[in-house]
């Protein structure tokens, strides 16, 4: 197994209607659900707040533990999902990157499973998303971003972000490439 999916915090609070709504986040849910035959390992990261987390000093409460808003979207075929993992966990973390997970080992999971490539779709572009695949090239792994299958909240703030990822070495493929 050379390649995964992984999913970035496609959560209820992160769609439209709910607390940190990224425009359109939930327009990325059929992308998404279509990627997850063409890769045999998927995996998924979720935001797992406390309710007390600092995190909450600088953005809305949003994807409490154990609440709809930590929900994955009720659209996206959550059972095809083979591991989760929770990130900002603590109330002194923030948790952007799925690499910061604390109830699982992201790096060390991926390299047990023989993955050498990540193609990563979810929420938001310049915020998780960008932290993920910046540490996911750091830790020597091939990443490449669909690009229908991400959404962010503010295009400037996207468009700086695609730029950096870029000269790190990200790849931006198309959904219409991988759906072939």
């Amino acid at each position: 197994m050379s390649k995964a999916l992984l999913i970035i915090d496609l959560q209820n609070d992160f769609c439209p209607g709910g607390k940190l709504a990224v425009p359109g986040g939930d327009e990325i849910v059929p992308v998404v659900n279509g990627l997850m035959d063409k890769f045999p390992l998927v995996l998924a990261s979720k935001d797992w707040h406390p309710e007390d987390s600092v995190h909450f000093e600088s953005w809305p409460l949003h994807c409490v533990r154990d609440t709809e808003g930590a929900a994955f979207h009720p659209g996206l075929r959550s059972e095809e999902i083979d591991k989760i993992f929770l990130k900002g966990t603590e109330s002194k973390d923030d948790g952007y990157s799925a690499f910061e997970a604390t109830n699982h080992d992201l790096e060390e999971y991926l390299k047990e499973k023989g993955v050498e490539e990540l193609y990563l779709t979810g929420l938001a572009t310049e915020y998780c998303v960008r932290a993920s695949a910046l540490d996911a090239v750091r830790k020597g792994f091939k990443v490449n971003i669909v690009l229908e299958g991400v959404r962010g909240i503010d295009s400037t703030d996207v468009e700086k972000a695609i730029e950096e990822m870029e000269r790190e070495g990200v790849n931006f493929v198309s959904y219409l490439d991988l759906a072939e």
